[in-house]
């Protein structure tokens, strides 16, 4: 039987990780992948493949609605090809999860794969192709999540789906129904939107993005009713039927009237749950809570004290960024090491167009809190870049304390919000005010000079270029 210092179960962004940082700081690892290809939700079905379909959409929204404008003619008709669309995303995914498996190599991690199943709470089984059994001093539990469902639904995988189908569909729907207005829901809905589908978004809140501040609600809301989109929030949705190739959703409004949809797919995008089927945690003395996810403490150690668990089992947002960094903390961790993560400075990111960005504190959040703020918020279509660019929605939002000028909270829509938003977690992380954001040269011209205004605004509506 093997013996290793660490063993994970689950290959996503956590799990890989954590298993790169345990080899990089000499414990003999284990990494435990019950599908043939590393990576998890993130890479396969996920992040990866929908920010590929994200980008060819976009290319062939340019094309048809842009390029002439910026003096590109292109004669005859532009058309989609969807099947080599689906192909491209496809190399993607295998060029990134092939990538992951020279990571293994390069870092002697021993890959096994068979779902991963605990005897106790130091042997696991692997089932694959045979049973394998290995002992390990400690394990990472990194599962990840699946899509989560209404109990009244039943997801066919043909007409009414999950993201998993959305990313590989054979034809562009006529009308593409999507029960749930946040990241996922939104994403693919632009993705089918840009492609010629009609798209309807049915929410249960008053508010799409209901967990990013109100302004980005509104102002996402308002940018994408300009694309189209059909918006229906405060929508209680009690049915959803297929008859042939039709698919029936009927909803209450929020006047209790019953609404119904109809449309030739329907994509239901309403969160994801803990995923831990199969993993026979109570045998190692692992518990979940009533949510199905694994209880840990402040070290991420679970009732077992030599098992861990990261991600999207856990408790806090299901983002990979953050599961990779508690893939860091405990490696560090049982290495003796001091680690530290500040979840109020995990960002939140919606690849749509314009992209949406936070982090840190809410507006709601601070008022609920009783906590003094100021506000300084600032256009991008004041931007010289916005305009070369013709990326004009959206605005950047500092809010910093009343008294200390500490920067509290950065929420943004815009062009490259999600690359923006890394300065404001550095400048956040260092516990920087809205002065010093203000005073440090942004280069001219750049979509980053928004924030560099928005910090002018808060700090005495100093902003320049409005």
């Amino acid at each position: 039987m093997n013996s290793y210092d660490v063993a994970i179960i689950g290959s996503g962004p956590g799990g890989y990780v954590a298993a790169i940082r345990c080899a990089q700081l000499g414990l003999k690892t284990a990494l435990i992948e019950k599908y043939s290809t590393l990576g998890g939700t993130c890479l396969n079905v996920g992040c990866i493949p929908s920010k590929a379909l994200l980008d060819s959409s976009h290319h062939y929204e340019d094309a048809v609605k842009h390029f002439e404008e910026h003096g590109i003619d292109i004669p005859g008709d532009i058309k989609v090809n969807l099947k080599q669309m689906i192909a491209r995303k496809q190399s993607v995914v295998d060029t990134t999860t092939g990538g992951i498996d020279f990571l293994m190599k390069k870092n002697k991690i021993d890959v096994y794969q068979g779902l991963g199943s605990f005897k106790d709470a130091t042997h696991i089984l692997i089932k694959g192709e045979e049973e394998t059994e290995i002992e390990a001093k400690n394990t990472i539990i990194a599962t990840g999540s699946k899509p989560s469902n209404l109990p009244f639904i039943t997801i066919d995988k043909e007409r009414i789906i999950t993201s998993t189908e959305a990313l590989k569909l054979k034809e562009i729907p006529k009308h593409l129904i999507v029960i749930g207005g946040g990241v996922i829901g939104l994403e693919l809905g632009q993705v089918y939107k840009r492609l010629g589908a009609d798209v309807s978004v049915i929410e249960y809140m008053d508010r799409i993005i209901p967990t990013m501040d109100s302004g980005l609600s509104k102002e996402l809301n308002k940018v994408l009713k300009k694309q189209k989109f059909k918006i229906n929030a405060s929508h209680k949705v009690k049915s959803v039927e297929r008859v042939g190739d039709e698919v029936i959703v009927k909803a209450d409004n929020k006047k209790g009237e019953e609404v119904e949809f109809k449309g030739d797919y329907c994509l239901v995008s309403v969160g994801r749950r803990p995923y831990t089927d199969g993993l026979n945690a109570e045998a190692a003395g692992v518990t979940l809570n009533d949510r199905g996810q694994i209880d840990v403490n402040e070290n991420l150690q679970t009732s077992a004290k030599n098992i861990y668990a990261i991600g999207d089992v856990i408790k806090g947002a299901m983002l990979a960024h953050k599961a990779e960094e508690e893939g860091v903390f405990v490696a560090e961790t049982l290495a003796g090491q001091k680690p530290h993560i500040d979840y109020n400075l995990i960002p939140g990111v919606v690849y749509t167009w314009p992209e949406v960005a936070s982090v840190g504190k809410t507006e709601e959040q601070l008022k609920e809190a009783g906590v003094a703020y100021k506000t300084g918020q600032f256009p991008m279509r004041a931007l010289g870049r916005s305009r070369a660019s013709m990326d004009l929605d959206g605005f950047v939002k500092v809010l910093a304390d009343k008294t200390t000028d500490e920067v509290l909270g950065v929420h943004m829509v815009g062009a490259r919000a999600a690359d923006l938003i890394a300065e404001a977690v550095v400048a956040m992380e260092y516990r920087a005010s809205a002065e010093d954001i203000s005073r440090m040269s942004h280069a001219h011209p750049t979509f980053a000079e928004a924030i560099k205004e928005a910090a002018l605004a808060a700090t005495g509506d100093r902003a320049l270029h409005v």
